[in-house]
């Protein structure tokens, strides 16, 4: 698959930035260990395990003080037009990003801050400080240009790359449910 163009992804952008301050799960991606991706039609998320079956609850890059995966990492979520921009429309392509949820919604600080919850199916998360950014295994997937695109200049500032979230009530979240703001 030829990877997009700086051009292709500028292109993009204006579709990208009207996305709606409340939106819809599009996909979901599960990764049972490193490499491996499932996108079922609805799993189930808690604060204990992330996302369930997902590699997160094993271990993952940012630990707690006693060696825990941190749950301000849990949950990886990415604008569902964002990925459609580099992978294209089928959402089937969409997993190799390794997000958990790729949604239709505006997820830039001014839409979604750290601190905002957000309800899907009947589960709640709240948005973390954490930064997520592409690396190298998103250049191997996606290419170069879309690294840049993501990591500087107005992508930064959107949070394209996507945000993280920790799970504050358990549920089961479905692709079609709808994501919306509430207050905690």
């Amino acid at each position: 698959m030829a990877h997009a163009t700086m051009d292709d992804l500028q292109a993009a952008l204006p579709r990208i930035e009207a996305a709606p301050a409340e939106g819809t799960i599009r996909a979901i991606v599960v990764r049972p260990e490193k490499g491996a991706r499932e996108m079922p039609g609805s799993n189930a998320m808690s604060l204990a395990a992330g996302m369930h079956g997902d590699h997160w609850s094993k271990g993952c890059w940012r630990e707690t003080e006693d060696g825990a995966p941190h749950p301000d990492v849990q949950i990886c979520l990415m604008p569902a037009r964002v990925i459609e921009a580099f992978a294209g429309p089928d959402t089937a392509d969409w997993g190799p990003a390794g997000d958990n949820l790729f949604i239709d919604m505006d997820l830039s600080p001014g839409n979604c801050p750290p601190g905002t919850r957000l309800a899907m199916g009947s589960a709640e998360i709240v948005i973390t400080e954490e930064p997520h950014n592409g690396c190298q295994g998103f250049i191997d997937r996606y290419g170069r240009d879309a690294c840049v695109f993501v990591n500087t200049g107005r992508g930064r500032d959107l949070r394209l790359r996507g945000i993280y979230g920790r799970v504050v009530r358990d549920g089961t979240v479905s692709v079609g449910d709808s994501v919306r703001k509430v207050e905690a």
